[in-house]
């Protein structure tokens, strides 16, 4: 038989919360992966990677003794398993959305507790238990801190006087009557590889590759492309109110005296853009959507 000499670069993706917003933005970034209800393979079209899918709370471990070259997981995650990886690259979205997470202290909204220096000797749950306890260690605060197996939320002040919960708008705490106290981390999804693939010059090319091109895709979840056609007496009247990431591509048009505009914009600026480059002397004008954005 002959023997296989096909470089193969192994992923872990993670299951759960991220794992939809983690799929979208591969297929952004130009990868499909299909998932099948029951299985922890999934089927990627490049025969290059071989995923896995795996929770977020576990990447790290596997990333780090190589059973897997490369991972997404949060960065909290990194710093609770204190794991030794590379990370090499962060990726800033969320299962809500393009925002940060935090990791923060709350409370019923009548407990007495005001500061991270009132848990003195009391008992604070949370899923997040080594990176707790060292956070209330450097502020010199000897709480007892305990693993909480899920619906933290609900074990303040019965069975903890405090929790320490993920939240990404703190709604979920306010539905449970509790208030925030401070926040001890805020945390992204990063990407993040074995410190010994790292050093293989294939398999960090291709490491490289996949994270300029999901960084790409994620830039360009809040930017749309415009087109429009503009009159030589009006182009710089137009130019001037384009917030282009850079300067406008200008071409001539077929017709004397007519150039096609094209800028890239942030989306959430569109709907008072588009108003203003018609009243400025724009027509045809034209928004598509894009995928990939790389500087």
């Amino acid at each position: 038989m002959k023997e296989s000499s096909r470089k193969v670069l192994s992923i872990g993706l993670p299951k759960g919360s991220l794992q939809d917003s983690t799929l979208n933005l591969f297929r952004k970034a130009g990868f499909t992966i299909t998932v099948g209800s029951r299985s922890y393979i999934p089927s990627i079209d490049d025969q290059e990677l071989s995923g896995l899918l795996i929770r977020a709370q576990e990447m790290a471990r596997y990333v780090q003794d190589g059973i897997l070259d490369l991972g997404l997981t949060g960065r909290d995650w990194v710093l609770e398993q204190n794991a030794k990886v590379k990370e090499v690259c962060t990726l800033q979205y969320a299962k809500g959305g393009l925002r940060p997470v935090r990791w923060v202290v709350a409370v019923p909204n009548d407990s007495p507790i005001r500061r991270i220096e009132d848990l003195r000797g009391k008992r604070v749950a949370t899923e997040l238990v080594q990176y707790t306890r060292r956070f209330l260690k450097g502020r010199k605060v000897n709480a007892r801190v305990e693993f909480s197996w899920g619906a933290t939320e609900v074990k303040a002040p019965r069975l903890a006087d405090a929790i320490v919960e993920l939240t990404e708008t703190g709604s979920s705490l306010h539905a449970n009557n509790l208030r925030i106290v401070d926040t001890i981390l805020e945390s992204t999804t990063v990407l993040i590889a074995n410190r010994d693939a790292w050093r293989q010059p294939w398999k960090r090319q291709k490491m490289e590759n996949i994270a300029m091109l999901l960084t790409g895709a994620l830039r360009a979840m809040e930017k749309v492309g415009l087109k429009m056609n503009v009159s030589r007496a009006d182009l710089e009247r137009v130019i001037k109110v384009l917030p282009a990431l850079q300067n406008p591509t200008i071409s001539s048009l077929s017709e004397a005296g007519w150039f096609s505009l094209e800028v890239i914009v942030d989306e959430k600026t569109v709907r008072e853009l588009i108003p203003v480059l018609k009243k400025t002397g724009a027509s045809g004008i034209v928004e598509y959507p894009l995928n990939k954005v790389i500087p």
